[in-house]
């Protein structure tokens, strides 16, 4: 007997084999059978859904659960344009903290204001409280004076502005969240993920890092799924800085690894340890993409993280330690030296299924596809960027470089895996609105970016699904609707394929089915 069939529906199935089906069975959270092999096995359950279109779940393959979880109960100054609205949120938020308390505030973003804040104007509404403000991109904060007192000398910024490992610097004061704090904000995150169809994610970077909230980071997502707060399967990137010597046997050939050798691998279907994640420069938000010529207007090129041959040592490191390895490249230079990490560690030692992950892949040069599909490396692109940001991108970028913006096209031409991810809460996350944006690549304001990097309604769908699952060595499991596969989907008022195409991103999600069960909240 199944435990549940889902019937009356246009099954997507993004298997070639059997593309389209009308019945589901479903047993122990998992896909047993298509339409005449199951439409005449007894089911505790019969789910008509009315001529739904259903897909596999989402697959979102680089997002930021405990960040997003966190901003959204933190004071936001999005979207004032006035430093003087700024200024007056941050007054209330201090007001509610204790003298000497660290008080966070989220939504900043300097091209909203025209210029940066300065600590010297945070300083009049603090009232003796560490402010750190996060930047959108996650890569710069702006902090007061009782920040920067604490900070060391050398901790380079401009009047409180700090960028990149020096605004890791000022977190690190104020880190670690507790295991609580972390368990509500992931559980929240993880909720809106399914709202849009989201049923499995790459958390990209715990423990340490740009982004992390603790250095027992992974304990809090274990946490969380004992006490039936993780509602969706997470995979966890390592941040790299948390590697480090071990005293390993020499013939194991491990320079640096975590304690225990825990690597890429390791877990269950709900939660595992995914990629090693490796930051080798910054974000265009904040205009510290390292690229190979300045930006335009600007009078500099960005900056790497570390210092290159540092950046490369960590790769191959990671490489040798048997990590998938995700490395953060999004201007061209840091492509460049992504890719030359990468051919430096396979010629060290080859391992062709290692499926590497080049983060972001933000501006990529055509004399670059090449060298991505001969190390087999995957191109993890956040369509909403150019979606939401794609006018300041485009203007930044120039009109010879635009059209090499989170390309999709490109990349699928030359034979490179392409997959669809969020970054939330860098911008919105919802799929279906990414989907759109990378078959008609038009920002929010009507813009046209790079259009011959269009790819179909098809190809898109593939990045969020079959992409996502081998990107995550889930393609045993996940990413079609096929017997012995997780019964993980998600159900759509229409079809994106049959819709014209400025509609994809206003579908909505009826329901989204997690290990075959239909999540709270969902509208059957």
């Amino acid at each position: 007997m199944l435990d549940t069939r889902l019937t009356n529906a246009e099954f997507v199935t993004m298997d070639p084999d059997h593309p389209i089906a009308h019945d589901v069975g479903i047993w122990r959270g998992r896909i047993v059978g298509l339409d005449e092999s199951v439409t005449g096995l007894p089911a505790r359950r019969v789910v008509d859904l009315q001529g739904a279109t259903v897909l596999p779940g989402f697959i979102d393959s680089h997002v930021h659960l405990a960040w997003a979880g966190l901003k959204a109960t933190t004071p936001s100054v999005a979207p004032c344009v006035r430093a003087e609205d700024v200024l007056g949120i941050v007054a209330e938020a201090v007001a509610r903290r204790p003298e000497g308390a660290w008080v966070d505030v989220a939504g900043y973003d300097q091209r909203a204001l025209g210029r940066h804040l300065t600590a010297t104007e945070l300083d009049k509404v603090s009232a003796g409280r560490k402010v750190f403000m996060m930047h959108d991109s996650g890569h710069a904060c702006v902090v007061n004076s009782a920040v920067l007192d604490l900070l060391p000398a050398h901790v380079p910024h401009q009047d409180g502005f700090l960028a990149e490992s020096a605004m890791t610097a000022a977190r690190r004061l104020r880190l670690p969240y507790s295991q609580e704090e972390l368990v509500d904000a992931i559980a929240r995150a993880a909720g809106a993920c399914l709202a849009e169809g989201v049923t499995a994610c790459a958390e990209a970077g715990i423990g340490g890092g740009l982004l992390g909230h603790s250095p027992v980071e992974l304990a809090a997502y274990q946490l969380a799924r004992e006490r039936g707060r993780l509602p969706l399967r997470v995979q966890l990137m390592v941040a790299a800085d948390t590697l480090h010597p071990v005293g390993s046997h020499g013939d194991d050939g491990l320079p640096r690894a975590l304690d225990l050798g825990l690597r890429t691998g390791f877990g269950d279907d709900w939660l595992s340890v995914g990629a090693l994640k490796v930051y080798t420069d910054g974000g265009m938000m904040a205009r510290t993409a390292a690229l190979s010529s300045p930006y335009q207007g600007l009078d500099h090129d960005g900056q790497l993280q570390a210092d290159p041959q540092l950046l490369t040592e960590t790769i191959v490191d990671g490489h040798l330690a048997g990590w998938q390895l995700a490395v953060h490249a999004i201007g061209d230079r840091a492509v460049d030296l992504a890719l030359d990490a990468l051919e430096r560690a396979q010629r060290i030692r080859p391992r062709p299924d290692a499926r590497h992950r080049i983060e972001h892949a933000g501006l990529v040069r055509p004399d670059q596809l090449h060298r991505f599909a001969h190390l087999g490396a995957i191109a993890v692109i956040q369509p909403n960027f150019l979606r939401y940001f794609g006018d300041d991108y485009a203007s930044i970028m120039g009109e010879a470089r635009a059209p090499w913006l989170y390309r999709g096209k490109g990349f699928l031409d030359n034979g490179i895996t392409l997959v669809g991810s969020s970054d939330r809460p860098v911008t919105h996350g919802a799929p279906l609105r990414a989907i759109q944006f990378m078959v008609e690549r038009t920002s929010e304001s009507g813009r046209v970016i790079g259009p011959e990097e269009g790819i179909t309604v098809d190809d898109a769908l593939r990045s969020y699904t079959t992409g996502g699952a081998f990107a995550c060595h889930w393609d045993d499991r996940a990413g079609s609707l096929v017997p012995g596969k997780r019964a993980d989907l998600v159900v759509l008022a229409d079809d994106p394929r049959h819709v014209s195409t400025s509609r994809i991103g206003d579908i909505d999600v009826v329901a989204t089915f997690v290990d075959g069960r239909e999540c709270e909240g969902s509208g059957l």
